[in-house]
């Protein structure tokens, strides 16, 4: 038997999506996580979700639990925000005698911003005046820092200035910096999907696009490469897991 095919004991990785009636986006983190599976085929790597799509997070845990097993939670998510700071660690402590960590978000890496790159190029993106990355927004200031850090890298990449927009929770909205933009000429302007899987928000985003807008980030390698990282580099107390 290969035995570098062979899961470890090492902690499950649990990939937390948010959830979504959209039946594209379990589909779609499906394909993303095989991803992942594919780089790390030792690692035991399942799929959860907040709401709405089973399997749900809180089953997810328990089943980890009764198998004897630790976990560590990536979230499926780009910033810190209430379900980050709250919902996941509220769900490991619901869990009695569950072992896990909870790794940060996947937010501002240069993984990321190669994956947001290569959508904008798939899209049609060569140059602009400018692109507007809309993101899900969170009434969390540390959410709102994150998302601009990660404009930050992206306009560094591009060498056009990129401006996060929200569609929920925090301003501006995806409407209100593109017409920002318009008020400086700048109308070659395209909308970057900061969205792991499609799904309202993603769709909404790219409706409001003056030119084009690139699909949600899905199943691209480097976003599966940077959920590795994140997991590996988890505040997991019991043992050193493998850098990616």
């Amino acid at each position: 038997m290969n035995q570098s095919r062979t899961p470890s004991r090492r902690p499950v990785l649990v990939a937390v999506g948010h959830g979504s009636r959209d039946p594209r986006a379990q589909e779609t983190l499906e394909r993303l996580l095989q991803r992942v599976r594919e780089v790390r085929p030792e690692t035991d790597v399942r799929l959860a979700h907040i709401e709405l799509n089973a399997p749900l997070l809180d089953e997810t845990l328990a089943a980890i639990a009764a198998e004897g097993r630790e976990a560590v939670l990536v979230p499926l998510l780009f910033a810190p925000g209430h379900h980050v700071t709250h919902d996941l660690p509220a769900a490991v402590e619901a869990v009695p005698g569950l072992r896990a960590a909870v790794a940060r978000p996947l937010g501002a890496h240069p993984l990321l911003v190669e994956a947001l790159a290569d959508r904008l190029a798939e899209a049609g993106w060569i140059t602009g005046d400018g692109v507007v990355l809309a993101s899900a927004g969170s009434r969390d200031p540390r959410s709102g820092a994150e998302t601009r850090r990660i404009a930050a890298l992206l306009g560094e990449r591009l060498g056009v200035p990129v401006v996060p927009a929200y569609a929920s929770a925090a301003a501006p909205t995806v409407p209100d910096a593109l017409r920002a933009f318009a008020a400086r000429g700048r109308h070659r302007v395209a909308v970057a999907s900061c969205f792991t899987a499609p799904g309202l928000f993603a769709t909404r985003a790219a409706a409001h696009a003056p030119w084009i807008a690139s699909a949600p980030l899905g199943d691209h390698p480097a976003l599966a490469r940077l959920i590795l990282h994140r997991y590996a580099r988890a505040a997991f107390p019991v043992r050193q897991l493998v850098a990616i």
